[in-house]
């Protein structure tokens, strides 16, 4: 508890850092018709995340509490996916190069990892051998992609990362897997330093060094809980069901409609309803609330087996479902 203390402490001493850095560097979002923001806000705060993450993931491996395989898999995809993002918010990497590195982080950690666990539906366990190996490659790419498109308001990316970090400790705590909860608590004191500076007015954003790697790692990390229980997974794809159903959703719409997919837009259901309500602050609490309300008790009832994971998913992304049609996700953008 003191090293995640500590890690809170650390991670909001880095970003002010990081955001004088970007100050004197001019390392800036400007605002442009395609932005949620209208004040130039510097970029790049995500990085005092991940350097604080990767001290505390190393003091906990020299501590014992982590074992070699996740820890060389998780922060060494985790890297490389902050220095793929760091570049990229210094200047501009072409999409294939960013997919490329993508997948191979993605890679990366599975093979350490040791591919895809064996997954439960229909109360049968299936393990579905190189076919899921794959799968779980286009898993993680696309968790780490879909968490850069969600990062596009104050503090949406950082609550997101809390409050399924937290749920996924509350699943672990109950389920008598506490061992599996220390990397998601640090990790999300480590976001709630960096949110001090990212709550509504942000002073500084995430930028994309930031929100790949809380993809990924969120990703793995979901994984790594699979490996112990089958159940676990569809807990994990419950608690992301926010960022998964929105980012999905509006994903094939604008594939439908023949947009370019990594063109900046700002079509997300999250964006409509932040310019619904003038207030950012207004949809990221929404969106704890949507979290610990509704659904961390699902992937509880999954976890104990009360609900089938099938079941539990459907309960999920079903209202989630509704509110992006509502809140326009995907839609043609209304400037």
């Amino acid at each position: 508890m003191i090293l995640v203390v500590m890690g809170a402490l650390l991670s909001w001493g880095l970003t002010g850092l990081v955001r004088q850095y970007a100050l004197k560097r001019s390392v800036m979002d400007i605002p442009n018709e395609r932005s949620s923001h209208s004040v130039p806000t510097p970029r790049g705060g995500g990085v005092a995340i991940v350097l604080t993450f990767l001290l505390g993931a190393a003091m906990f491996y020299s501590m014992g509490l982590l074992n070699t395989s996740f820890f060389v898999g998780c922060c060494g995809a985790g890297a490389l996916i902050a220095a793929i993002g760091f570049l990229d918010d210094h200047g501009h990497i072409p999409a294939r190069w960013r997919l490329l590195g993508h997948f191979a982080a993605a890679i990366w950690a599975l093979i350490w990892l040791g591919g895809m666990p064996p997954i439960k539906l229909f109360g049968l366990t299936f393990s579905m051998g190189w076919a899921g190996h794959v799968l779980a490659v286009l898993y993680l790419v696309w968790l780490l992609n879909l968490y850069n498109f969600m990062d596009g308001i104050d503090g949406i990316a950082s609550i997101e990362a809390i409050s399924v970090c937290l749920g996924a400790c509350s699943l672990y705590g109950i389920s008598g897997q506490s061992s599996l909860a220390i990397v998601p608590l640090f990790l999300a004191a480590v976001v709630v330093g960096f949110l001090m500076w990212n709550f509504p007015p942000a002073k500084i954003f995430m930028g994309d060094a930031g929100s790949g790697f809380l993809g990924i790692v969120l990703g793995i990390l979901s994984l790594q809980g699979a490996s112990q229980a089958p159940e676990f997974f569809c807990s994990w794809l419950i608690l992301l069901g926010v960022f998964i159903v929105d980012a999905t959703f509006t994903l094939i719409r604008r594939l439908v409609r023949g947009d370019r997919v990594y063109e900046a837009h700002r079509s997300h259901g999250y964006q409509y309803a932040s310019r619904k309500f003038g207030s950012h602050r207004t949809v990221i609490l929404a969106v704890a609330v949507i979290n610990m309300v509704w659904l961390v008790p699902l992937a509880i009832c999954v976890v104990m087996k009360w609900l089938p994971g099938i079941g539990g998913l459907a309960l999920a992304y079903g209202p989630l479902l509704l509110m992006a049609i509502k809140y326009h996700s995907g839609e043609l953008e209304r400037l």
